[in-house]
């Protein structure tokens, strides 16, 4: 089968990206999120970062009117009754995407495949609460999407060669460099970066170094763009959290607990620099 429509639900930090990459790479896409407020703000961070494209003079503002209308908006599931891919892209949240996967089943066509992006959560699962668990498979990602150049294609125990054929090749015309990932909690990259990440928390929560310390000293030792507490403000307090109980769970290791520090942000609120505050401010 060949993919020319590809629906994302869930249009967040990660979603509005996927959208727009596939609207570049020539898919029809449609995109939902639970409200029209939510769509309409997606729809103008996709609009602003074309823009800064065409004033980079990457692409022409032809190019990015050609590209805006390949993308449709809903926000209803049963408007993704055609679409050729499926790709959720919700919260973090096991039940809430079990419960997304066994409505699509019931929506989408039978030749359909179902996608997650998912950075933690067993797409095996996932694919158990469908009639079509051949047709389940992950492609996590990785934020921001239209920059990153990495697509961790993850075959679900029940994922069958040509799903999983088809995810990579897609994923490669959407411009990615794929990896094979076996179905474990978190896969590669966040089962490697989460210990990290988690562990600079814990030397600031012990008082080792303050954050803006902590950071340099990774920077410049480790030659990292970015420091670790400053990564995980603009990954998501609440996605890290997510994804090292998700670990934790699955893998009943201590090295995995997450930090005092980071459940005590995120109970406060603090998610990082999408709510202007976390382990540094963004308000001032």
């Amino acid at each position: 089968m060949a993919i020319q429509k590809i629906g994302v639900l869930g249009i967040g930090q990660m979603g509005v990206g996927i959208v727009q990459i596939a609207a570049q790479a020539g898919f029809d896409v449609l995109a939902s999120d639970i409200s029209e407020e939510k769509n309409q703000k997606a729809k103008a961070k996709i609009e602003k970062s074309l823009g800064r494209l065409v004033e980079k003079e990457k692409i022409s503002a032809s190019d990015r009117d050609n590209v805006l209308a390949k993308i449709k908006w809903t926000t209803a599931n049963k408007d993704f009754a055609d679409q050729d891919l499926i790709i959720e892209a919700i919260t973090e949240n096991v039940e809430a995407k079990v419960k997304l996967f066994g409505e699509l089943d019931k929506i989408a066509k039978s030749d359909a495949i179902l996608a997650t992006n998912t950075s933690s959560i067993s797409v095996t699962r996932l694919a158990a609460a469908t009639g079509r668990p051949e047709k389940v498979i992950g492609m996590h990602f990785f934020n921001p999407v239209p920059v990153m150049k990495l697509l961790e294609v993850i075959r679900a125990v029940q994922t069958d060669d040509a799903t999983f054929k088809i995810a990579t090749e897609t994923g490669e015309k959407l411009g990615k460099q794929v990896v094979s990932v076996k179905d474990s909690a978190a896969f590669i990259v966040n089962r490697t970066l989460l210990p990290f990440l988690n562990e600079a928390m814990f030397t600031l929560y012990e008082g080792i170094g303050s954050a803006e310390d902590i950071d340099k000293a990774c920077k410049l030792g480790l030659n990292h763009p970015m420091g670790p507490l400053e990564l995980a403000d603009f990954v998501g307090l609440d996605t890290l959290l997510a994804v090292l109980d998700v670990m934790y769970k699955e893998f009943g290791d201590t090295k995995y607990r997450a930090c005092p520090l980071l459940r005590k942000y995120v109970e406060a609120g603090w998610y990082g620099r999408k709510t202007g505050r976390g382990f540094y401010n963004y308000q001032a």
